[in-house]
């Protein structure tokens, strides 16, 4: 099998409303207060809602994002297949694709396309079936519609067996933590609890768009909390600030730092994780608090992974400010912070574990990026009519 980067005169190029039946028409909302539970999905713009008693569909179909999807989010799918008895609010476009169309090329093709020229809207955006109806496809021949298809199978299985290799990992260490010290919300074990105040020095961040009235500055790199991640940090765009000298001295980052986000989905409250000193010199913005240690028997490694455990996230589900979907913790209800602290001969031993897993983890995620690179590698070329197979 070989592939050849070239265009086919048997591609043709049709829109949307030639490839598939919209049944848009078929669709029915139902509110949450007014949706029973049942045995049948519920699906919506970004995937499955929850469930309900009833269904309205019963085939295999694709679903395209109308409105509040991740519309120009890179690596966000807006688009996804559907399978079974279920039900489809008016958030999603229900696509049945036409005989000459094969449903794993659709959705290869849909489900990391840039919609963003055909959104309307600016505070949420909406791709409305007119526009959507307009949106351009690539179409060869329906065998080589599925071969292409089975291509792309193949090396997203690859990409998606790394990452599910990486929550694995994650998922053994939360298990050796729960097997060394014990459930963090009952500590069965019964260590020792201080107030997070007591043992660290909690600090926010520079503010950003100050007015420095002729004073000397500085750029700085700093960190957004789209960087801080559940976990990880996300370093692969790192922005400058204008700060006094004075400013870098004063948030400047150090090796053992954790780093905690001021708010967002209250399921992501508290998220955060240890910084490593990645960044020379680097300090961070005022949503994202820094917890620096400030006794010898408590280890970073071990601190952050209990402030992000069951623990944590109840209880700053409990003391958050919420609204409308989103809920943010201020500096006092991270400082109560009621946390545990065992023998520091157990916490090191905890520390290694996460040394070792990190250490996986970046290997795993060097292929990852590989993979991805494939991956995006050959969904454009198919797009664009470049993919063919030679069976030689």
């Amino acid at each position: 099998m070989i592939l050849k980067e070239q265009l086919s005169p048997t591609w043709k190029r049709v829109l949307l409303r030639d490839a598939v039946e919209f049944l848009d028409y078929l669709r029915r909302p139902v509110t949450k207060i007014d949706r029973t539970d049942g045995q049948y999905p519920y699906y919506g713009a970004n995937g499955q809602q929850g469930t309900i008693d009833n269904f309205i569909f019963d085939e295999p179909l694709i679903l395209l994002a109308e409105d509040g999807g991740n519309f120009g989010q890179e690596g966000r799918t807006v688009a996804y297949k559907i399978e079974g008895k279920c039900w489809v609010n008016n958030h999603a476009h229900v696509l049945r694709p036409k005989p000459n169309v094969d449903i794993n090329f659709l959705l290869r093709h849909l489900e990391y396309y840039d919609v963003t020229p055909y959104i309307t809207g600016t505070t949420r955006g909406k791709l409305t079936k007119d526009a959507a109806s307009r949106i351009e496809l690539v179409l060869p021949p329906l065998p080589e519609q599925k071969r292409v298809a089975a291509i792309l199978d193949k090396a997203d299985s690859i990409r998606r067996k790394r990452q599910e290799a990486v929550l694995m990992i994650e998922e053994l260490l939360r298990s050796v933590f729960l097997d060394m010290f014990g459930d963090p919300v009952t500590n069965p074990k019964g260590w020792k609890e201080a107030a997070l105040t007591d043992v660290a020095e909690i600090v926010s961040g520079v503010t950003k768009g100050r007015n420095f009235d002729d004073k000397q500055t500085v750029l700085a790199p700093y960190l957004r909390v789209a960087n801080v991640q559940d976990g990880y940090l996300n370093l692969s765009e790192i922005k400058e600030i204008e700060v006094l000298p004075t400013d870098i001295a004063k948030y400047r980052l150090l090796d053992g730092d954790i780093l905690l986000t001021e708010g967002g989905d209250p399921d992501k409250l508290g998220r955060g994780t240890v910084w490593r000193t990645h960044i020379e010199d680097c300090i961070h913005q005022n949503h994202i608090f820094r917890v620096r240690i400030k006794t010898d028997n408590l280890l970073p490694d071990f601190l952050s992974v209990l402030i992000g455990s069951e623990r944590g996230k109840r209880y700053f589900l409990r003391a958050a400010k919420q609204t409308t979907g989103i809920a943010s913790i201020n500096s006092t209800q991270l400082k109560n912070f009621p946390l545990l602290i065992p023998p520091l001969d157990l916490q090191q031993r905890f520390a290694n574990c996460v040394v070792g897993s990190q250490k996986l983890k970046k290997r795993l995620n060097k292929t990852e990026t590989t993979t991805d690179t494939l991956f995006t590698s050959l969904l454009q070329r198919a797009f664009k009519g470049e993919l063919l197979i030679d069976n030689q």
